[in-house]
């Protein structure tokens, strides 16, 4: 007999939530393997389009130092995506496999858009407009890459970083 995988099941009950969760969310935007959606990306296109502004409009920095990363229920309670609440439960039964690499894949992004405005604050400081315009290309292009990254766990692959691979983002 097919047993449900142990973090699908509701303690005492025997039912399993991703495989009825799964049949609920498609065709809505939800990725029915993992129970992730790709609408929470939009909040990291947010951030790349300001700071790819800087080099051409310098107070675009302060909108990229106000920007605060969310959580991906805040991202969707925020949200206008039509299935905001599904979106928020599915999330919370996602398999762990999909979910552990997601989170750290954003962890790792927030920590790059973070590292990106102290360095490109600096920059501007220092009146460095070459040296800004080269930063905001390395960076965005890291954060795009990641944002790949996060796009494909959430299509189902479940490949986790390692920190090499944090390190090699965050230039270090």
């Amino acid at each position: 007999m097919l047993q449900p995988h142990p973090e699908t099941v509701n303690a005492g009950s025997g039912i399993s939530y991703v495989r009825t969760l799964a049949r609920l969310v498609a065709g809505r935007n939800i990725e029915p393997q993992t129970l992730l959606a790709t609408d929470y990306l939009n909040h990291f296109n947010e951030i790349v389009m300001l700071l790819e502004l800087v080099p051409d409009m310098p107070e675009c920095l302060d909108e990229a130092r106000a920007w605060q990363p969310k959580t991906y229920q805040q991202h969707f309670r925020d949200s206008q995506f039509s299935d905001k609440e599904l979106a928020i439960l599915a999330y919370e039964h996602a398999p762990a496999r999909y979910r552990q690499a997601f989170e750290d894949t954003v962890d790792a992004m927030n920590l790059l858009v973070a590292d990106a405005v102290d360095r490109l604050s600096a920059l501007l400081d220092a009146g460095n407009a070459d040296a800004l315009a080269l930063s905001v290309g390395e960076m965005t292009q890291r954060l795009r890459a990641m944002m790949d990254r996060t796009s494909a766990i959430i299509h189902g692959a479940d490949q986790t970083l390692d920190q090499a691979e944090i390190d090699s983002v965050m230039g270090a």
